[in-house]
């Protein structure tokens, strides 16, 4: 039976509650948050409903090897995350520069967890305790299983399982396969021959316990030094291999006659296991213990939030979600999401407004068509791209009659939609029911939409739809709201330096945002993360799925010149701007006419003109060629500015 309260941090927790040892200690890399939003809160209440004593250890000391006794050692074994998100990501931007904060650490300080995180928690266990079964998880471990190229050491790297000392990783949504291996683990089987569990991956030196007439052998890890189109061919295989009904057994091989095996994804989780989990007794917030410390910042985007689904049929190419969550949605019941709703309504800090209900992408909440229930998804193609597929199922009346259900409860003024939402499948709705709602009741002036790109050849690359369809969205998006009498923007989500992307194409996006008359402050830089397509395009200079060859702009000069280029009108880019437009030679983007991007000379930062400066340059306004602009159009974004032109 499960016990209220925070899982047990500390030999006190355990007494009080009654406990000697826990059957399993689970560490990880960010600050205890029991909410179901976090994967170890999610893991650790499953398993404590299904009858285990587990214990946190959160942000050991890496350096001190007394950090990860603090619990003892556990009766069955150790798990091992390194919290939501990468750890490498978590401590880097892409320009490799260290972060100044981290949201999933107390007090927002850095420097808490190890880069590579769950490989120095792997060794820190296997330091003190030889023997005692390490089971790795998390976005970390699941993408890096298998052989992978890492952006920060720029080299191919090992199955992380090799690494970090640990036995078994439980790969994507691990709550069915982190079950199995412990109810094994408590039956008494040993570590080593726990191999037939579905989304795991384990390593052998024995290949008599494969099946190799049911598996695929990849390129061994020499292979794939030797030649990075072994790497791009055998991440093919991979990719299209990550569906729980047609995926095959993997085997990679390693030197020493060492093989890493990759287990068939889990099975979906069905709507009833969905509910049951997000009904487990988690406290919803941060330990108590970090409460002086200014409590953990993560929690305050996601306390009063919605996990309506998991999984993605988009399938863009920089998206780890596919290798992660998988293309099937997986979606919790009404009841369910309206049960958690409700409950929030009486926490003390709620102010009645619910700050999102959706998942990897909102406006998923059904299978994309029926065929993936008993088939599973397309192998070689997409469901959206690079046109849908005629059996896609574009039905928002399930999200719509969710919504309309949140919005009647009492105590909620506003429910917010701020999840993705997938414009061209919204586009592919022939009624306008949902989006007019939409529009009219859950978002506040903006909607976040991502676009990526308006180079049809980047967004090939990126698997979003060519541009004409973002513009058929934009004039659908004004048309409602026009009836609907609102004044509301969209918002775009732009991606620099993507494989693919050129001088040419950035300047080309450069253009667009200048006919759109504003400049977006939502931009990223292409980050080349661990196992998605466009990181092995970033890596091998070809795209897996075709092999031919890709242009890479992975020079850093060249990549800071298109990530300027996307905010051409801030002072601090002119240069980089300037040096662009000369290098493909568009001279003509640099002048005073409305068409141009730069004027001639840097922009003046207005806060910085004397007195004296300022009465010069109105001196100077006859002298300006006839017609020009005196001055650069106001840099700031603001709700006035970014609403798209008509066409």
């Amino acid at each position: 039976m499960s016990m209220s309260g925070f899982l047990p941090i500390c030999k006190q927790d355990m007494t009080e509650r009654g406990w000697d040892q826990c059957d399993f200690v689970f560490v990880t890399g960010d600050a205890y948050v029991d909410h179901s939003s976090f994967g170890t809160a999610i893991i650790a209440r499953v398993l404590e409903a299904h009858g285990y004593k587990v214990g946190i250890i959160s942000q050991p000391d890496w350096r001190d090897d007394a950090s990860i006794t603090v619990l003892g050692e556990p009766k069955y074994g150790f798990l091992v995350n390194a919290g939501n998100m990468d750890s490498m990501v978590n401590h880097y931007t892409v320009n490799k520069k260290k972060r100044s904060t981290d949201a999933y650490t107390q007090g927002g300080v850095t420097g808490k967890r190890p880069d590579y995180a769950t490989v120095v928690y792997g060794n820190l266990i296997r330091r003190t305790y030889k023997k005692t079964p390490i089971i790795i998880g998390g976005i970390e471990a699941s993408l890096r299983r298998l052989a992978h190229y890492d952006y920060w050491s720029n080299k191919l790297k090992r199955s992380i399982l090799l690494d970090s000392g640990a036995d078994i990783i439980s790969y994507g949504m691990g709550e069915n396969s982190v079950v199995e291996i412990a109810d094994c683990l408590a039956a008494g089987i040993d570590v080593k021959d726990i191999t037939f569990v579905r989304g795991t991956v384990y390593k052998t030196s024995d290949p008599s316990c494969i099946d190799m007439n049911e598996a695929i052998v990849l390129p061994g890890f020499e292979e794939l030094l030797s030649d990075k189109l072994n790497y791009a061919k055998s991440f093919n295989v991979q990719h299209i291999n990550t569906d729980a009904i047609t995926a095959k057994t993997l085997v990679e091989p390693y030197p020493n006659k060492i093989y890493i095996v990759q287990n068939p994804p889990s099975h979906p989780l069905t709507m009833q296991q969905m509910d049951d989990i997000y009904a487990l007794p988690y406290m919803n917030t941060y330990h108590p213990s970090y409460k002086a410390l200014g409590g953990v910042p993560a929690i305050s985007e996601i306390k009063f939030s919605l996990t309506s689904n998991r999984g993605c049929f988009g399938g863009c190419s920089f998206c780890a979600l596919t290798f992660h969550q998988g293309r099937r949605v997986q979606v919790r019941s009404h009841d369910s999401i309206i049960k958690e709703a409700e409950a929030m309504t009486h926490d003390p800090e709620f102010k009645g407004n619910i700050h999102d209900v959706g998942g990897p992408t909102a406006n998923f909440r059904h299978a994309a068509c029926e065929k993936q229930l008993t088939k599973g998804v397309c192998s070689h193609r997409q469901c959206l791209f690079p046109q849908p597929c005629p059996n896609l199922k574009v039905d928002h009346s399930d999200y719509l009659a969710l919504l309309r259900r949140l919005r009647k409860i009492p105590k909620v003024k506003k429910v917010f939609v701020r999840s993705g939402i997938r414009f061209d499948y919204l586009c592919q709705d022939k009624s306008d029911e949902f989006f007019k709602e939409l529009c009219q009741y859950h978002i506040s002036g903006q909607l976040r939409v991502a676009p990526e790109h308006v180079a049809d050849e980047v967004l090939e690359l990126m698997g979003k739809p060519k541009n004409d369809v973002y513009e058929t969205f934009l004039r659908r998006y004004a048309r409602v709201n026009k009836i609907s009498g609102k004044e509301q923007y969209a918002v775009p989500y732009l991606m620099s330096s993507h494989p693919g992307s050129t001088l040419k194409s950035a300047i080309r996006l450069a253009e667009y945002i200048r006919d759109l008359g504003y400049m977006p402050q939502q931009v990223q830089d292409f980050y080349p993360t661990p196992s998605t397509m466009s990181t092995v395009m970033y890596y091998t200079g070809v795209n897996p799925e075709t092999m031919k060859p890709v242009y890479v702009p992975s020079d850093p000069k060249e990549k800071a010149m298109q990530r300027a280029l996307i905010q051409y009108k801030s002072p601090e880019n002119y240069e980089l701007v300037k040096k662009a437009l000369l290098l493909e030679h568009r001279e003509d983007l640099i002048g005073y006419d409305k068409n141009c991007l730069i004027p001639p000379r840097p922009f003046k930062p207005k806060d910085n003109k004397s007195k004296d400066n300022k009465s010069k340059d109105n001196k100077n306004k006859d002298n300006k060629p006839k017609g020009s602009k005196i001055k650069p159009k106001n840099t700031k974004s603001n709700s006035k500015n970014i609403r798209p032109k008509k066409k």
